[in-house]
């Protein structure tokens, strides 16, 4: 019988990502009975060091369904190639990051994605423990959520309820609106939160569930976790898409280097 955290699939790719990054990796678990999970696997850049100096766990917007599969080997994105943190995912690993980019597991494939409000329930705290215990067999470095966006659920969810216990989360253009396909990170129990927490927005974010003020009032929230801080972007290329699609303002449109750069600085700056 399958155990989970049991691998399932590994499969080195070959291909070299954009910014000289190293090969990607498609790798997929059993974290579930039944329930398999899939995720984009990257090693740091680090000349002169295997050692990364954090592994960071990117959780897309949306539905969350990358619609990850494999040609030859080399992993195939279905679907949020454009999403910030998907398309960012190389950025990551030049600041020397260990990355891990997260589908959707596979009983959420019926729906598309994850359906509403899977993002807080206990099978997604614990599909994600189990990638955080693949992590640090992997590497003994922290490890820290990275949530864009409805990403951002999962994120700041899975901070206050998982057994595995990640060491700080990074909410980017955080969910901060009630509506019918989740929780807004504003109204959860942030208060439960103990570890790091950076939170990131642009002041021109005109998504109407991710507004700039939301940034602010996480933050206010967050009464008992050790180091907060908050960025606020301005700048970026002019919007090619709709305001809560990726390439806007929302998702940081030509400043993504500059973005992740600050996040990996509060993520070594203990």
């Amino acid at each position: 019988m399958n155990t989970p955290g049991k691998i399932i699939i590994f499969l080195l790719t070959l291909a070299i990502l954009p910014n000289s990054a190293k090969a990607e990796q498609l790798v997929t678990l059993q974290t579930r009975p039944g329930v398999t999970q899939n995720f984009i696997l990257i090693k740091p850049e680090r000349p002169g060091s295997d050692k990364p100096k954090a592994s960071v766990i990117l959780f897309a917007g949306g539905k969350g369904n990358l619609e990850l599969s494999s040609d030859g080997g080399t992993p195939v994105i279905g679907w949020g190639k454009n999403n910030f943190l998907v398309r960012s995912r190389a950025l990551f690993a030049k600041q020397g990051f260990m990355v891990a980019v997260i589908d959707a597991p596979s009983d959420q494939k019926l729906y598309q994605g994850m359906k509403g409000g899977f993002r807080t329930t206990r099978d997604h705290v614990e599909d994600i423990d189990q990638i955080i215990k693949y992590l640090r067999k992997l590497a003994a470095v922290p490890v820290w959520l990275v949530g864009t966006s409805r990403g951002t659920e999962s994120a700041a969810y899975i901070a206050y309820n998982s057994k595995q216990h990640p060491d700080g989360i990074v909410l980017t253009s955080s969910m901060a609106k009630e509506n019918n396909n989740g929780t807004a990170v504003t109204d959860m129990a942030l208060e439960k939160i103990t570890i790091p927490v950076y939170v990131v927005a642009h002041e021109k974010d005109a998504c109407w569930v991710t507004p700039p003020i939301g940034a602010e009032i996480i933050m206010d929230k967050l009464k008992n976790t050790p180091r907060k801080a908050l960025r606020m972007f301005t700048g970026g290329d002019e919007p090619i898409s709709s305001a809560c699609k990726a390439r806007s303002y929302h998702g940081f449109l030509g400043i993504e280097k500059e973005v992740v750069k600050h996040i990996a600085e509060f993520i070594t700056a203990e």
